[in-house]
């Protein structure tokens, strides 16, 4: 799998429970965290649209998770985005442990944009970004791919 974008974390104490692993609500977080700081890197502000009644809601997730984090763990998340549809997208996401790599959790997420009646609906300026943003990683992607051929 070729991720598109990476966000680097370190566990906080408070994010553990009472068998001083994360706890397992907590990488909810951290898996959207770093989905809203891909599509704001690539000029979809999440916080924007919501001001404009445009939300971006998690239809579905699955988690596969693997190991476990500890307090004080450096970990990166990767993330990458496809479409399935007109108006649905999935993130695909995986986290890493620095600085060995180990693979501590998976995630894929479909998400979909709703109006203001929570209609599934895509703006024309939301498409234009995300059209963009898809068009950047498949080139990006294509371009990896030849100079590997």
């Amino acid at each position: 799998m070729t991720y598109w974008h990476e966000k680097e974390f370190e566990v906080r104490d408070y994010e553990c429970d009472m068998a001083d692993g994360v706890n397992n609500a907590i990488y909810m977080n951290y898996f959207e965290h770093a989905r809203h700081c891909m599509l704001k890197e690539a000029g979809i502000d999440f916080a924007e649209l919501a001001r404009r009644k445009v939300g971006l809601v998690v239809k579905r997730i699955e988690v596969d998770f693997i190991r476990s984090l500890v307090s004080g763990d450096q970990f990166v998340i990767k993330t990458s985005i496809s479409r399935i549809s007109r108006l649905r997208f999935e993130f695909t996401q995986e986290i890493q442990k620095n600085p060995e790599g180990t693979i501590v959790a998976r995630a894929k997420l479909v998400g979909v944009p709703i109006n203001a009646a929570g209609k599934p609906f895509m703006e024309p300026e939301l498409e234009d970004k995300v059209n963009r943003l898809l068009n950047k990683y498949n080139s990006d992607q294509t371009s990896n791919d030849l100079a590997h051929n």
